[in-house]
């Protein structure tokens, strides 16, 4: 912390001895010397002041009471979310199916993994069981193996309630994570922090937890991460996966890992088994109790696929319920009287039981929905429902993903998946609100004549900036990922390329009244200042790897209004000092060029620490809402796109008096000058001109660089085509709702990888067959 503060104060020498011997020697009043001296080492103390202390509290530890309490807060989240969705997902019925576990070595797993001493019968309302087999593993590391449909999720959401439900003080908290969302590119350690921070975002509040929670939580073993899916990943990537859990994570930290059987031995060749871990396998379910299950609700309509399975006990029927996935898509399909199970004895092999009962899931349970709740808000039907999925199905195929990531929607969508599409509409957007607004600004009273003429060549103007802003910055993010896509080079350089691109069009068409230099250094200094600001509060204007957090909280307010004080002082000191030195370069250039400009002592120091304030007060309110977390509720997709929608619109309209206000101010003292020669009237005319003008762009800057607006378009597109409801977030809760969907976090999954599979490939609604076309066809063919 110290050798930042020496940092500052060195710079503020330095910067103060360069700036009294260059400004010096530009002839200017000593005054105007002393004065621009002064207020660029105040803006330089200012800024670097935010940064040392910010930094300084950034890479700080959490102390341990705030990782206590961190710990806790993490365990409540974790057992509300998982005992909703496990209700969700039925696995606290009446009677939940048994399934046996116990030690396995499948071939090729190289040397002989430890054994958990015993089975484990996994059954929800049996939660006892479980941990105490896997508190006595010795470095608590499982692998759960099985076949597609064996229940590894359900025993990973069992195991996870069972730790939970009996959780010792200070014990590891169970996490569930999908592996479908692990990246190559990262480390073990920084996959498994980025995803608790994107589930629990809670966590991240540095105020409540310090600013290294999930880290040394991570460190200190007070984290169970239970992965799942990891068969869901390519084959390059799953080996990825397991050498980065190998290579980057501590062998020694708790862990269990879910994967099938086939996809974990072809990757252990080249990563090696999970270092230290047990490895168990489920039995096959037992016909005579999954028939028994399955006779609870319904005895007499099942009798004769009891006799069935009792006359063939390797029959396709009999392979087809003994796992645990067939079961309870059975009992799903048939739990009312609107389908004869009898109709399963019809098919001769066990792929056709599957795919029956796969195809029949969606069409079964939203009829089912529509009949016992006819007075729902539910306007899809359930064959248009079928088809809804089957989009989801296929895209997310395409993509080779599992997660249903609302954020990147618009990859599904051609106007929005290319970069040039999107900065070909947002550019659109633009122009059109643009002269919208400069359409408005004509009605205004007292309008001079030249002002209502800049309307087109502002409109020109932005229709240069934006692309080029658009594109560098989509370049800049691609080439430097998501660590580097909201880093201070990429933003400076976007912005600039759009200040500098927004003078072509008056160079090219000669309405540059001084030199065209100076012209381009005064737009790059002005609208490319304007540009940095809302790329510095928004982002670059490319779509966001995670979506935005934030609420509207006094939480912590005592810790947080420091912040945001030190975030106000910053931002106006910067401010006042930018529209200095900008009076100083371009337009006492401008002026001794013969050009109409502004004298430097004519611009006042208060008039830009007026712009600044309001400017950091911009920041500020932004940079709170930013920063503030709820742990009353665990992150939904719902709760998601809420907080992304607020941080949004609160970074729009922020945006447009950001990138209005240096203009505005600009013009206001040129008005104001002798050469200006305009009275109150005009000025406030004039800035409310600009403010319809030219605040589109900052809101349209701002509404780029956020995950909302690029999901809105993208499924208002696909509702258009018909190929999504319009209200895709109720669909997507009464999917889940109905068993269809299963929830991760602020991500949905398919019930199954096999329901997907099958929903992609054969996306038209099975045809439901009467009773008597039943009876008359014996087989399926």
């Amino acid at each position: 912390m110290r050798s930042r503060w020496a940092v500052v104060w060195a710079l503020c020498g330095v910067v103060a001895l360069v700036q009294t011997l260059v400004w010096g020697g530009l002839g200017g009043a000593v005054i105007a010397t002393g004065s621009s001296v002064l207020s660029t080492v105040v803006t330089l103390f200012g800024v670097l002041s935010v940064w040392a202390w910010r930094r300084g509290s950034r890479r700080g530890r959490s102390r341990t009471e705030q990782l206590t309490e961190a710990q806790e807060a993490l365990a409540l989240m974790v057992t509300r979310q998982w005992r909703d969705e496990a209700r969700l997902r039925q696995l606290f019925d009446v009677a939940p199916l048994p399934v046996l576990w116990s030690d396995a070595r499948p071939a090729g797993l190289g040397a002989v993994p430890p054994p958990i001493g015993g089975t484990v019968v996994c059954r929800a309302d049996r939660l006892d069981e479980p941990a105490v087999v896997f508190r006595r593993l010795g470095r608590r590391r499982l692998v759960v193996l099985g076949g597609a449909g064996s229940g590894k999720s359900t025993f990973a959401v069992v195991l996870a309630l069972s730790l939970l439900e009996n959780r010792e003080p200070g014990e590891p908290v169970p996490v569930l994570l999908s592996a479908a969302s692990f990246d190559p590119r990262e480390g073990a350690r920084d996959w498994l922090r980025r995803r608790i921070a994107a589930e629990y975002p809670a966590l991240t509040d540095a105020d409540a937890y310090g600013p290294s929670a999930i880290e040394d939580l991570l460190t200190g073993h007070r984290v169970l991460p239970v992965i799942d899916g990891l068969d869901e990943l390519p084959p390059a990537a799953r080996t990825k996966a397991l050498e980065a859990l190998n290579d980057t994570y501590d062998t020694f930290a708790p862990l269990v890992v879910t994967c099938r059987t086939e996809a974990y031995v072809a990757a252990v060749p080249a990563a090696g088994p999970l270092a230290g871990a047990a490895v168990v396998e489920p039995a096959p379910v037992d016909a005579a109790e999954a028939v028994e299950l399955l006779r609870a609700a319904r005895p007499s309509s099942w009798d004769g696929v009891a006799d069935a399975m009792a006359r063939e006990p390797q029959g396709p029927l009999a392979e087809a319920l003994s796992s645990p996935l067939m079961v309870a898509l059975a009992r799903t399909v048939y739990a009312d009287g609107a389908a004869d199970p009898a109709e399963l004895r019809g098919f001769r092999t066990r792929q056709a039981v599957e795919d029956h009962l796969l195809d029949a899931l969606v069409p079964a349970v939203y009829a089912r929905a529509r009949r016992q709740d006819p007075g729902a808000d539910r306007p899809w039907s359930p064959e248009s429902a079928h088809r809804h999925l089957a989009y989801l199905a296929a895209a997310m195929e395409r993509g080779r993903v599992y997660d249903l990531a609302w954020w990147r929607l618009h990859g599904w969508v051609p106007p929005l998946s290319r970069t040039w599409a999107r900065t070909a509409l947002w550019t659109c957007v633009l122009l059109g609100l643009t002269l919208l607004g400069y359409a408005v600004s004509g009605g205004v009273p007292g309008l001079p004549a030249r002002d209502r003429d800049a309307a087109f060549g502002y409109a020109l103007g932005v229709a240069v900036a934006l692309p080029c802003g658009c594109g560098v910055a989509a370049w800049w993010a691609g080439r430097r990922g998501a660590a580097g896509a909201h880093g201070w080079p990429g933003i400076v350089l976007a912005a600039a390329c759009g200040g500098a691109a927004f003078a072509v069009p008056d160079v090219a068409f000669g309405r540059v009244d001084q030199e065209p230099h100076w012209y381009v250094v005064g737009c790059v200094a002005v609208v490319g200042f304007a540009f940095l600001l809302v790329f510095r509060t928004a982002g670059l204007p490319v779509p966001p790897r995670l979506p935005s957090r934030g609420a509207l909280t006094t939480r912590h307010w005592r810790q947080r209004l420091p912040r945001a004080v030190a975030v106000f002082a910053g931002t106006t000191v910067l401010t006042g000092a930018a529209l200095r030195l900008y009076a100083l370069v371009v337009m006492e250039q401008g002026a001794s060029s013969g050009a109409p400009g502004q004298p430097a002592a004519e611009l006042p120091w208060s008039s830009g620490l007026t712009m600044g304030a309001v400017l950091g007060a911009v920041q500020a309110v932004l940079h709170w809402v930013r920063s503030t977390t709820s742990t009353d509720d665990p992150i939904t997709p719902a709760s998601a796109v809420r907080a992304d929608r607020l941080v949004t619109l609160v970074g729009a309209g922020l945006g447009a008096l950001v990138v209005t206000l240096p203009l505005a101010i600009v013009a206001v003292l040129r008005a104001g000058s002798p050469a200006g020669g305009r009275g109150a009237a005009d000025v406030l005319v004039t800035v409310v001109v600009l403010l319809l003008g030219m605040g589109p762009t900052g809101l349209v800057l701002a509404l780029a660089a956020s995950s909302w607006p690029h999901y809105t378009v993208a499924r208002l597109v696909a509702a258009a085509r018909g190929r999504l409801p319009w209200r895709l977030q109720a669909f997507l809760a009464d999917a889940h709702r109905l068993g269809v969907l299963r929830q991760t976090g602020p991500v949905y999954q398919f019930r199954h990888a096999r329901l997907q599979q099958r929903m992609a490939r054969h996306g038209t609604p099975p045809r439901q067959r009467t009773a008597a076309e039943r009876s008359a066809v014996p087989f399926h063919r």
